[in-house]
């Protein structure tokens, strides 16, 4: 079954770090945003998101948005992943949560939940790494039904995070692959169902039936839809995890050639189509995701936009500061060096103790901290042995310096940028108009830059990276 082209949909795009409501165009270009920071609530049992304060900014600002855009007829989702909502279905509560939605950043879970490690399954059978705090979603569940025995009991559904909120929106409670399988430990790659987990903690009555992410959720709710100007007849389709909402178009425009596309925000993830899950290394945060057609992606991950901010805090610049090209050749002639982890255990060196090699006082922190993620990326491009065109999508967008010494590292590679600065939104707007959606990727070549002893720079940071892990 295929939708029909809409005249105007609307994404809601929640991220770690920014929650944004979108218009987009029949064309899929935004027309119309919002947005406001994502904190967690850090009062009640745990840290939890604020989905009060979500749930407010969603209806004011799609009330706004209907009274401009008259014709909305289509909404739909993309959220991070890690993350997962425990429902009555039947509660009075306007939330119909059982507990909080726990915030996967809960930096005491994995002391708390340590017998998880006995049960979850092995990475050959679900590539899921063994990650830190909540990014295992198996791990969440299991402390919260220790935790919470009573509560947990209460529990009719166990909804993903994008599906969490369709039903809140329509009432249909569906489970979809993008989520489930996004380094959760509940499903097996392997053998392509829910892994060993579910049954161990018995939830697999309570996960919904898994549909695409494009499924029809039906109509928002009557009473909902009037309230917020959006028309009767307005649909909600399923939603996506957000990486794979900017891979979706990618994958739909290559058909058959092999492509590598680098996520760029919170995390930075690199995800490579048509690299063996061989490849991939469990103690490098390296494992597969699975793309919207239930196709397992060879992938590599570091908190790329977390660890450039602490790189910048650390060595005394701030974001919008401006440098040149000339700054990361002073970082390279003066074999000054950041190595990881800046980000408390995520990335291909998690755990290992951060620091500066040489005289941080001497050189731009921001350029600093721009080489460093250009040398990341490289680095897990180069353990993925990823194939094709490398297109970069997201927040670095905005530092081309960086993408320049990305295209530098690899000469062996063709790396473009993604001319559309909502890459994510624009692949889950795909979603409200399946099948009907011819995708052209706009790109345009990366900048050029020249830098002496770049090779020899990157061997050394290699090596005291590996050093110092």
């Amino acid at each position: 079954m295929t939708a029909s082209i809409h005249k105007n949909s609307l994404v809601i795009d929640i991220g770690k770090t920014h929650v944004k409501v979108h218009v987009l165009d029949k064309q899929f270009n935004s027309v119309f945003s919002r947005q406001m920071k994502n904190q967690p609530v850090n009062l009640g049992l745990y840290p939890s998101a604020d989905v009060a304060k979500i749930w407010d900014l969603l209806t004011a600002s799609i009330k706004e948005a209907s009274s401009e855009y008259t014709e909305i007829n289509a909404l739909t989702i993309t959220t991070h992943g890690a993350t997962a909502a425990l429902i009555d279905r039947d509660s009075d509560k306007e939330d119909g949560l059982v507990l909080p939605v726990l915030d996967y950043e809960y930096t005491e879970l994995v002391e708390k939940s340590g017998a998880y490690n006995y049960v979850r399954p092995a990475f050959t059978d679900t590539f899921s790494p063994d990650l830190p705090v909540g990014l295992n979603l198996g791990r969440q569940l299991f402390w919260l039904k220790e935790a919470f025995p009573e509560q947990f009991a209460k529990t009719t559904d166990i909804l993903m995070y994008p599906q969490y909120w369709a039903w809140r929106f329509t009432g249909t409670l569906l489970s979809e692959i993008t989520s489930l399988g996004c380094h959760t430990d509940l499903w097996s790659v392997a053998d392509n169902q829910y892994s060993s987990l579910v049954d161990l903690m018995e939830c697999r009555d309570l996960l919904p039936e898994v549909k695409p992410a494009w499924a029809d959720c039906g109509v928002v709710k009557p009473e909902l839809a009037s309230a917020l100007g959006l028309s009767e007849n307005c649909h909600f389709y399923n939603g996506i995890h957000d990486s794979n909402a900017s891979f979706l178009r990618y994958r739909l425009a290559h058909d058959e050639k092999p492509f590598t596309v680098v996520s760029t925000g919170t995390w930075t993830i690199v995800m490579a189509s048509q690299v063996a899950l061989g490849n991939l290394d469990e103690t490098r945060d390296m494992l597969a995701n699975i793309d919207a057609m239930g196709e397992p992606i060879a992938c590599a991950r570091f908190m790329g936009g977390r660890e450039f901010e602490e790189i910048c805090e650390q060595a005394g610049s701030w974001l919008g500061e401006q440098f040149e090209e000339t700054d990361i050749q002073a970082i390279i002639d003066q074999k000054v060096f950041a190595l990881p982890d800046f980000s408390q255990g995520s990335g291909p060196f998690g755990g290992a103790k951060s620091q500066f090699v040489g005289s941080i006082d001497q050189v731009s922190g921001i350029a600093l901290a721009t080489i460093y993620c250009a040398l990341m990326i490289d680095y897990q491009l180069e353990q993925l042995e990823a194939k094709g065109k490398v297109y970069i999508e997201g927040a670095f967008l905005k530092n081309p310096l960086l993408c320049a010494v990305l295209n530098q590292l690899r000469s062996e590679q063709d790396v473009y940028l993604s001319m559309d600065s909502t890459g994510t939104v624009q692949g889950a707007g795909y979603l409200t108009s399946w099948g009907q959606v011819e995708c052209h990727i706009e790109a345009s070549p990366t900048d050029t830059v020249n830098l002496t002893g770049l090779v020899e720079y990157r061997d050394a940071w290699r090596k005291q990276a590996e050093e110092n892990k």
